[in-house]
């Protein structure tokens, strides 16, 4: 009985620690680019849309088709980025773990 009970007080600290990290995650800010830099984007640890920002020298008529690919680009790239930290926030967190073989965090 008494290490369920130390079980149930470490899963309520993980949770307390995993919300936490939630809170941290949403709060960055990751850019991605694309076209060598020419466009960039801003997302959130989501993968909101925050900003995007375009060199001048896209910003031209004949050049429309290829700035919405870059825009696209770009925020796939921030995507994959902010995936990629809240992934390694993460491990960081249940690095010291020793789960039952099978047993996945919900999360």
């Amino acid at each position: 009985m008494k290490d369920i009970m130390g079980m149930l007080k470490q899963a309520k600290e993980l949770q307390e620690k995993v919300g936490a990290l939630q809170e941290q995650i949403a709060e960055m800010e990751i850019a991605g680019s694309a076209g060598g830099g020419l466009v960039t984007v801003t997302v959130d640890g989501k993968g909101v849309l925050k900003a995007v920002k375009i060199d001048p020298s896209l910003a031209r008529e004949d050049e429309v088709e290829v700035l919405e690919d870059l825009i696209v680009a770009a925020a796939a790239d921030a995507r994959a980025k902010a995936d990629r930290a809240a992934e390694a926030k993460m491990a960081e967190l249940t690095s010291g773990l020793s789960l039952p073989a099978g047993l996945k965090l919900p999360f």
